[in-house]
């Protein structure tokens, strides 16, 4: 007979730099909620943190399935398309973009 416990990873990023994982084995019905008590995790570690699985948003009473990631995440401090903008300012046109690296002799575009 096949295990009928649900196998979850729970991943967590509560300090920038530090990403944490559990691999977790659950009965069948368990909500997020009981993945992140079964990791550990602290109420008070979660209250800022967006819950998603698989990179899509997710409740703490969604229902889980076989082979789920549950992503813990903390905000964005800066938007990502004003960070790459004041980049590539920094950089200059030639030193960043697809054609940054050229071979010596290269067309232009190539």
């Amino acid at each position: 007979m096949a295990d009928a416990s649900l196998r979850v990873t729970v991943s967590a990023s509560l300090q920038p730099g530090q990403v944490r994982e559990w691999e977790l084995r659950l009965p069948p019905g368990a909500t997020v909620s009981h993945a992140l008590e079964a990791a550990g995790l602290q109420q008070a570690d979660l209250v800022a943190l967006a819950l998603g699985i698989w990179g899509r948003s997710a409740e703490p009473g969604d229902v889980l399935r076989d082979g789920d990631r549950v992503e813990c995440c903390r905000a964005l401090t800066v938007d990502p398309k004003i960070a790459r903008r004041q980049r590539f300012a920094s950089q200059g046109a030639r030193a960043a973009g697809l054609f940054a690296r050229r071979r010596p002799g290269a067309k232009q575009g190539y």
